[in-house]
């Protein structure tokens, strides 16, 4: 499923790009529609009657009459409603298919499920609020549903047997948990991405503008109107039906309440039960040495799932040491990466950083780079760092090439791309993951922005950008990222004879080492 789901979503890369690739940014999108459903509806709250008898002819009014502004609002909240629907289900599908339900992402699939249910529920309130047929349909269907579990003295849908059984105050119960559902899904929702930092609340605006004009031509050319008046005393005819929000009707009526409420009981727990199945063990988290973190606060700002904090420094009094949360740690070693301590050009013979990875310590890094540049042959020497979780680097692997896995391309501090040129390499090529494709979400952000000079540690302006090749691959880009270094290689052989290089460097221990 996971591969199946990801070429779909590269495929969408072509039209789209990373940026605008809405399978993507399904969070950040299904956040932008709820604004809209929240922003539309608190007009439409406004302006609305809700006495049993004026409730009807008041959304009637403003489906009809003022349909400029009142009408648009009403089938913007519709479509957008629905939208939410359909990006919180391929969220969910996304997310399973990757596997992100365990380990530091325990947290948001625990506090995301219980989101389903507080969504269906907001929606399906919001239609018996029209209190058209399509209302009363659904409000006897719901309770003859809710009938079927024993936490009412009495059945339910006795409610609706006589047309005087419904009074205002059913309408003002009605308001209330439509305006109350969605403030929970709302606490919800912040629970569910409060500890993820950097969280992209609304889409790009290309996208946000792209889908509020679809909504709104929709919304002109197919308005969200009323079926007839609800009648307790008939049965309601045909009617336009919402079967994003509404489809658990027409499943009960296939099958029984029974058979509806099992399932929907043992898909939650399924859902709750998944964290709790064999999964691959957690990677070692990031290491804090006291000694060597100054407690300049990059490993903090450039952590993606928040699992670093900043504490009063044990030996160094107003300093502050930074402190892994290893239930939150992604194992990713962005935080290593942005550590000023891990520049390659310490002379330190042992090369020991504020914070690193016990899997892919920083001076390992340096000791296998200056040992596979020292066997390089050719007249044109690169090294490929890469992703392991995007494209595989190892068969690029040459007497002229050396290639080096890594955690995530945010692992890499950038100057060890400078490193690398000053101690024999032509070239660097740098692979990372397709654009907002990053297993951790910010590894080929942050890289992209230290490499242009825009985020610290940078890399530094005296590096000649023509020896740096970064080339966005996913697992399935073998042949083009082939294909990439070729033409990294061609055009490097190209540049033979220019005065572009770096000055060697030849690291010296210093003498107290």
């Amino acid at each position: 499923m996971k591969s199946v789901f990801l070429r779909f979503e590269e495929a969408l890369d072509a039209p789209f790009g990373g940026e605008d690739n809405p399978l993507r940014h399904l969070g950040a999108i299904g956040l932008y529609l709820l604004w809209i459903v929240v922003g539309s509806g608190l007009y439409l709250y406004t302006v609305l009657d809700t006495g049993i008898d004026a409730v009807y002819n008041s959304i009637g009014y403003l489906s009809l009459e003022q349909w400029y502004l009142g009408g648009v609002l009403r089938s913007l909240h519709r479509y957008a409603a629905d939208g939410f629907m359909l990006v919180m289900m391929l969220h969910l599908l996304r997310e399973w298919c990757y596997g992100r339900y365990f380990g530091f992402r325990l947290y948001s699939w625990m506090t995301g499920v219980p989101l389903l249910w507080l969504a269906y529920i907001a929606g399906i309130g919001g239609y018996w609020i029209v209190w058209d047929q399509l209302a009363q349909l659904s409000a006897i269907a719901t309770t003859e549903l809710l009938d079927w579990l024993p936490i009412f003295s009495e059945p339910a849908a006795r409610n609706f047997m006589a047309p005087d059984s419904i009074n205002d105050r059913f309408f003002t119960m009605l308001v209330f948990i439509h305006l109350g559902v969605p403030l929970l899904l709302i606490l919800g929702l912040w629970a569910h991405v409060h500890r993820i930092s950097h969280v992209d609340y609304l889409p790009s605006r290309r996208v946000m503008l792209n889908t509020f004009a679809v909504l709104l031509l929709i919304s002109l050319f197919a308005p969200a109107l009323s079926n007839p008046p609800a009648d307790l005393a008939s049965v309601p005819g045909e009617l336009g039906f919402d079967w994003f929000i509404l489809f658990i009707h027409p499943l009960t009526d296939l099958t029984s309440p029974a058979v509806v409420w099992s399932l929907l009981f043992v898909l939650t727990a399924l859902l709750f039960a998944l964290p709790l199945l064999p999964h691959p063990r957690p990677d070692p988290v990031a290491v804090v040495d006291a000694a060597n973190c100054t407690g300049c606060n990059r490993c903090l700002a450039d952590c993606p799932y928040a699992a670093i904090a900043m504490e009063a420094h044990p030996q160094r009094p107003g300093l502050k040491l930074a402190v892994v949360d290893p239930d939150l740690c992604a194992a990713c070693g962005i935080c290593a990466g942005s550590c000023p301590s891990s520049t390659p050009f310490r002379r330190r013979k042992t090369l020991i950083t504020g914070i690193d990875m016990p899997q892919q310590p920083v001076n390992a890094l340096r000791e296998q780079l200056e040992q596979a540049l020292s066997r390089l042959e050719g007249g044109c020497r690169i090294v490929v760092f890469g992703c392991a979780r995007g494209a595989d680097v190892k068969p690029l692997a040459a007497a002229d090439t050396m290639v080096i896995p890594l955690l995530c391309t945010g692992m890499l501090p950038p100057s060890f791309v400078e490193y690398a040129l000053r101690c024999g390499a032509d070239g660097v090529l740098l692979s990372t993951c397709r654009e907002s494709a990053c297993e951790f979400r910010l590894g080929d952000r942050w890289t992209r922005r230290r490499l242009q000079g825009e985020r610290e540690p940078h890399l530094r302006r005296t590096v000649p950008i023509s020896r740096l090749q970064v080339v966005a691959a996913s697992s399935h880009d073998r042949t083009e990222l082939a294909e990439a270094l070729a033409d990294f290689r061609t055009r490097l052989e190209s540049q033979v004879d220019s005065d572009d290089r770096l000055q060697p460097y030849l690291r010296r221990s210093p003498h107290h080492a």
